[in-house]
């Protein structure tokens, strides 16, 4: 391991790990009921709970402690878990110690980045949450092209930052959506079909693992850790620093949303298929089964064009052909606006689910499956969508090149259900059931799925199966970082 990346590791208990920080005053914490990294139940001493609170840069948060309700909330308002514990780092180095701490305590872990997880594995009951989003800082160096972003950032951080100097890299579709979740699953965004997923613009990692160890992924580190990180989710430790490729992408696009009514859908969504097959790079084009507001149920296409401007009307001419629309908010407009359009849409606190599947072909079979479950009884806050985000320079990346995998897909199918207050069971209950059904009716279309839209009833065959052939090569990665499988709260990779 290169020296200046070498951290000591922990061997010892607690109290050992933060000995060199106890200068600092720690205040008297009561012993706290804990859930361990097998689910059995603990108490955490209040001395050691109190060394760690003083050993941080950052903070610990119990119960009771202000910003506590509020640190522990995710986007998605239906996990409401009370971890023991939260501690939120403000370095690398508490990082480390936190990681020490749950270790050495054989305490369930969570890790939370930008806290956008579908499935609510950013949060635990009764366990630590290791809190990043008090490092968010997003240095770029326009000269090298290179982004260096901390393991709390958001994308419209990273965006805003890069295109200071007409430079990105492809990062999602929702602007408060985490780099690090969005990154270590994949990464698919407007840019994808130009510059590949933000996954493959990664091109070295700085990642604490779980001995407590901060090592350097990539060339001039460990080459086979970044291709772990390149898809294969968060199994292998917390990466406090991310270091991304730029590319030269002017602010100024052409996109937003067209649409037209759910009677066209079979017609349109045929369309939209040849569409993304034949498109060049530079366009982006999302097809959505959903209602609008005040008009009902439409056939909305999610458009970003990010190629000479002067070409835009050209290249979306065929778009304008399919018939009178219902709307057609597409304009000249910046990649920074684009990115943040759907940001009310996808507000945090609310009720979400979501399933997803990757589609090697768009059959007509597939598409009246999809037609025929948005025409029948639904709850509001329901909608599917075919991606257009597939081929061009993500298909070009061979499969085995990363750990992410399904390089032949041509779409993905994403079933979604949102419901304004989680609470609410009976809602809750109606949305899960449809969005169930749904897509089980469009499962034996696909193969494989988008391990960021892991949903909590996920089976571990499944995650095997979407990394096909690199599955194996991913568990060696696991035994060799992270034998305990203390990082379990993902799309979980176990060592054995």
């Amino acid at each position: 391991m290169d020296r200046r990346n070498f951290c000591v590791r922990t061997l010892g208990a607690a109290s050992a790990l933060l000995l060199p920080h106890r200068g600092r005053a720690a205040a008297a914490v009561a012993d706290l009921p804990a859930i361990g990294r097998t689910g059995r139940e603990l108490v955490l001493k209040g001395r050691d709970v109190a060394d760690l609170r003083a050993a941080l840069r950052g903070d610990v948060l119990t119960a009771g402690d202000g910003g506590y309700d509020e640190a522990r909330r995710i986007w998605n308002g239906i996990f409401d878990r009370r971890p023991a514990l939260i501690a939120r780092c403000a370095d690398a180095a508490d990082v480390a110690r936190a990681i020490g701490f749950a270790r050495s305590h054989d305490l369930l872990l969570a890790v939370r980045g930008g806290g956008h997880s579908f499935s609510g594995q950013s949060v635990c009951d009764g366990g630590l949450m290791l809190d990043l989003s008090r490092m968010r800082g997003v240095r770029v160096d326009p000269s090298a092209r290179i982004a260096r972003v901390e393991g709390g950032a958001l994308l419209e951080e990273l965006d805003r930052a890069t295109q200071q100097f007409a430079l990105a890299t492809p990062a999602g579709r929702i602007s408060h959506t985490g780099v690090a979740g969005l990154t270590l699953g994949g990464g698919f965004g407007r840019l994808t079909r130009r510059f590949g997923l933000a996954c493959d613009n990664l091109v070295a990692a700085d990642v604490v693992t779980a001995d407590g160890s901060r090592v350097r992924a990539g060339a001039s580190g460990d080459a086979e850790l970044l291709w772990g990180l390149k898809g294969g989710g968060g199994n292998f430790g917390v990466v406090t620093q991310f270091e991304f490729q730029l590319h030269a992408v002017e602010p100024q696009m052409y996109g937003g949303a067209i649409a037209w009514p759910m009677r066209d859908a079979r017609r349109l969504l045929a369309f939209h298929a040849e569409l993304i097959e034949a498109a060049p790079g530079e366009l982006f084009v999302d097809a959505v089964l959903t209602d609008l507001p005040d008009l009902g149920p439409a056939v909305l296409f999610s458009v970003c064009y990010s190629g000479p401007p002067a070409r835009a009307e050209e290249v979306l001419k065929p778009l304008r052909q399919q018939g009178q629309p219902l709307m057609d908010a597409l304009r000249p407009a910046t990649y920074v606006a684009l990115q943040s359009e759907n940001d009310d849409g996808s507000a945090p606190g609310r009720g979400n689910y979501e399933r997803s599947g990757f589609l090697t072909r768009i059959t007509p079979q597939l598409l009246e499956a999809a037609v025929a479950a948005m025409e029948q009884p639904r709850p509001p806050g329901t909608r599917i969508i075919l991606s257009g985000e597939c081929g061009g320079a993500f298909s070009r990346v061979p499969s085995h090149a990363t750990a992410f995998n399904n390089r032949d897909a041509r779409s993905t199918v994403i079933v979604q259900a949102q419901w304004p207050d989680p609470r609410d069971e009976a809602a809750a209950e109606a949305h899960l059931a449809w969005a169930g059904a749904c897509f089980d009716s469009l499962a034996p279309f696909t193969k494989g799925f988008y391990v960021n839209t892991l949903a909590a009833d996920d089976t571990a065959q499944r995650i095997r199966a979407t990394y096909g052939e690199n599955y194996p090569r991913l568990v060696a990665l696991k035994r060799r970082y992270d034998p305990a499988n203390l990082f379990r709260r993902n799309a979980n990779i176990p060592p054995g």
